[in-house]
Formats: C-alpha cells, sequence, structure tokens
C-alpha cells in the first residue's frame, strides 16, 4: 500500500469503529434490569417449550400483578399426559378447572403442591424475576437485537424454581433487556430435550383478576 494511502486508510478505520454503538456492561445492565423489575406493577406472561425438556410445565399464559394476583392458562405434564387448567388467584385463593368440569377452589398453598408452579411469583421483589437477575452469573452484553440487549450469562439454579418449576442447575441461557426502560422482554434457556422460554410483555397495563363464573 503507498505510503500516501495509509493515514486515510487509518483514519476511515477509526471513524468506522467510534461510529459503532458502544454496547453497555452485562453487569451494570443486568442490575439495572433487576431495579425497573422492581418497580413493575403488572405484566403478561408466556412460557414456551420447544422440543421435548424434562419439565412438567409444557407451556403457561397468563396476566398478573406484583402483589400476587394472576389468571391464565397453564399446560402440564402429569403421569406422561398434557393436562391443560384454567386458573385465577386472588390472594391465597386459586379458582382452577380443568377441561371438563367447573372451578374448583383451593388455597393456593394446596394447588402449587400438586401443580408445581406458582406464576405469581414471577413479579414478586424477593422471588421473582428481580432476584434472579441479581444472581445472574458472568452476564456479558452480546448485541442489540430489535431495541433490546441481548446478554449471555449463567442463571443460578438456586434461584430457577421459582421461573422454571424443576429446574434445579446451573444454566447458561440469554435474555434480551429492553434499551429504553431496561424491562426484562425474554429469557432462552437451553434444557436437556429442548429448551423454554419465558416472555413478558403489556408491563404496567391495568390488570384485575376477578373470581370466574362456573
Amino acid at each position: 500500500m503507498p505510503r500516501k494511502l495509509l493515514p486515510v486508510v487509518l483514519a476511515l478505520a477509526v471513524t468506522a469503529c467510534s461510529s459503532q454503538k458502544a454496547l453497555p456492561q452485562g453487569p451494570e445492565l443486568v442490575t439495572k434490569s433487576a431495579e425497573a423489575m422492581k418497580a413493575v406493577t403488572s405484566a403478561s406472561f408466556a412460557i414456551t417449550t420447544d422440543g421435548a425438556p424434562k419439565l412438567q410445565l409444557k407451556k403457561a399464559d397468563g396476566r398478573l400483578t406484583a402483589k400476587g394476583d394472576a389468571d391464565g392458562t397453564l399446560q402440564i405434564s402429569i403421569f406422561g399426559s398434557l393436562q391443560e387448567f384454567s386458573f385465577a388467584m386472588i390472594g391465597e385463593t386459586v379458582h382452577f378447572k380443568g377441561l371438563t368440569g367447573g372451578f374448583q377452589t383451593l388455597p393456593k398453598q394446596a394447588l402449587m403442591a400438586g401443580v408445581g408452579y406458582d406464576p405469581s411469583t414471577l413479579l414478586h421483589p424477593d422471588k421473582g424475576v428481580s432476584t434472579l437477575l441479581r444472581g445472574l452469573v458472568k452476564p456479558v452484553t452480546e448485541a442489540e437485537e430489535d431495541g433490546s440487549y441481548r446478554v449471555a450469562a449463567t442463571f443460578p439454579g438456586k434461584t430457577m424454581g421459582t421461573l422454571i418449576p424443576g429446574v434445579t442447575t446451573d444454566i447458561n441461557g440469554k435474555l434480551w433487556v429492553d434499551a429504553a426502560s431496561h424491562r426484562l422482554n425474554r429469557i432462552t434457556l437451553p434444557l436437556e430435550g429442548g429448551s423454554v422460554t419465558v416472555t413478558l410483555t403489556d408491563y404496567d397495563a391495568p390488570v384485575t383478576v376477578t373470581p370466574p363464573a362456573g
């Protein structure tokens, strides 16, 4: 390369690098996300599985509030058979029904002992997503995608049970944090036999859970 062109090439390279938006550091980003999630009052959630991960919970969706009320549906594998339940959690009472029959009422603790999952804890400041984010190990911001930052991190098994029942070991997964609000958009975790994805949307929308009729 001619010597007189070298300074021009170097100048262009420096300009290109400086024009790229610097990504926020992973630890700082997940700390901000944990704080943002503590302030959330309500959200819609969806849990989906891909492939055949060894989980009792196969699918869930619904709405929930920070105080613990929630409604929606759960799809659970019971002795190899998929069972779907509709539920409404109000305080410590759960109204639930299967594909047939009407709604039954149980204390939340009794139902969760049988079903093994309590979605109302997702927004709990001491048990939910906020706590999970604070415990992430070695978070690294990988890229910006559609207004969110994609972060790779190790999810400790000791806090995973409130998010995905049955998961007790550390998992290397990914999460997406909204670039503007720092709220959590999505978590994807690879598991033996497949993967599971948790999606949170409709933050702070009005949510009122009432006892179902019938």
